[in-house]
């Protein structure tokens, strides 16, 4: 069983899962949580993986009876159908109450993409020490973190991003399609994948790009979804920000994310994922994020770690600035794209971007992940922890 939670995971997931396949030419079965990316591997919906895409404390609650029965599907199915494994994907909240659940009946539990318990709630380890058979990570520090915390069943594979990133069209190419002069600035605008980050986030960057545009109207803005998300969720954002979208010379492209930051002179782009994707294109960055005031103030203390966004992190330094909850304004944003566009400050951005990315390695992860699921199935991982 294999189970993701959201766009990223899935994605990353459907890679590993042709890498199990191509490495051993066995059609496993596969069933689980799945979204598009999944399903298109041929892995069987025994939940639908969009539905789980909820962040928030209240969100999360009015949802509840729906995970609920989401956690009660995907027990039954592992149990029921004998699974040799569950490999889950990241979203801890939900996959490490499945792990816990799945390991007392006797399934060994695989996580791929470790829970970033090093930058909060950390007593997680705990969990992952009694419940995680198998942790692969993908960023070069965590398997020091976790080793020093006590837990050993730890492999660092490298990040998936790196070799799964890549831009199909050149910036004339992609001006073309969308009616961009490419001679003018282009700046992206990724307001995330989540519906209620659209919701919050997106009205805010049209604001911006309408302030924007009346200092410099030669600037063309680009709305960078994913495939998942709908076109009523833009027209709703243009409706909450008063902005008239004719006014602008913004256009909307869904599921060529890559390309729009290819195309693109500096990128506003709500924490996550996205903002490494973005790193690795090569795209200077404003990193951006707001949340119900409610959850700020519940979850903004039990953050450990210096930064946000996973570029500075990486890097140990911030080259992006970060623009979270009350700091993220209108003048904030605006002030940091402009500057973003200066020449000089853009060339130096995207030199230390190389510089930090260059950490994460060549590519390979998912060949290296599944290397060490199989080895871990085979059980010759476990000999030769025992020294057999």
């Amino acid at each position: 069983m294999i189970v993701a939670g959201e766009a990223s995971g899935d994605a990353h997931a459907a890679k590993l899962v042709r890498e199990l396949r191509a490495q051993t030419g066995i059609d496993f079965e596969f069933f689980g949580a799945a979204s598009h990316h999944l399903r298109a591997e041929g892995v069987e919906e025994i939940v639908n993986a969009d539905e789980l895409s909820v962040v928030g404390l209240l969100e999360i609650g009015k949802v509840l009876p729906m995970f609920w029965r989401a956690f009660r599907k995907l027990r039954d199915a592992a149990v029921s159908r004998r699974a040799d494994a569950v490999i889950l994907v990241d979203f801890p909240e939900f996959n490490l109450k499945l792990a816990r659940s799945l390991k007392r009946r006797g399934i060994k539990v695989i996580y791929y993409i470790s829970p970033q318990i090093w930058a909060w709630r950390q007593y997680r380890i705990g969990a992952i020490k009694k419940y995680v058979d198998l942790l692969l990570t993908i960023l070069p520090f965590e398997k020091d973190w976790y080793l020093k915390n006590g837990f050993s069943k730890v492999e660092y594979v490298g990040n998936p991003t790196i070799s799964e990133v890549a831009a199909r069209s050149t910036r004339e190419e992609f001006c073309s399609k969308y009616g961009l002069n490419p001679k003018r600035p282009v700046i992206a605008l990724l307001p995330g994948s989540r519906h209620k980050e659209i919701a919050r986030i997106l009205p805010l960057m049209l604001q911006t790009a309408e302030d924007m545009t009346d200092r410099e109207p030669a600037l063309q803005f680009v709305i960078a979804l994913a495939n998942l998300r709908r076109e009523t969720e833009v027209a709703a954002a243009f409706s909450k920000s008063g902005v008239v979208r004719d006014a602008l010379s913004i256009v909307t492209a869904h599921g060529e994310t890559f390309d729009a930051l290819n195309a693109s002179d500096a990128a506003a782009v709500t924490s996550g994922t996205a903002t490494l994707e973005t790193a690795v294109i090569g795209t200077p960055l404003a990193i951006v994020y707001k949340t119900s005031p409610l959850n700020y103030r519940i979850f903004r203390p039990m953050i450990s770690v210096e930064h946000f966004g996973l570029i500075n992190l990486i890097a140990d330094e911030r080259i992006a600035t970060e623009l979270l909850q009350d700091d993220l304004t209108t003048d904030s944003l605006g002030t940091e794209l402009f500057r973003l566009l200066d020449p000089e400050v853009n060339a130096s951005f995207r030199r230390r971007l190389a510089e930090a990315t260059e950490k994460l390695g060549h590519g390979g992860a998912s060949a290296r992940a599944a290397s060490a699921i199989l080895l871990f199935l085979s059980g010759a991982d476990e000999n030769s922890r025992n020294g057999t």
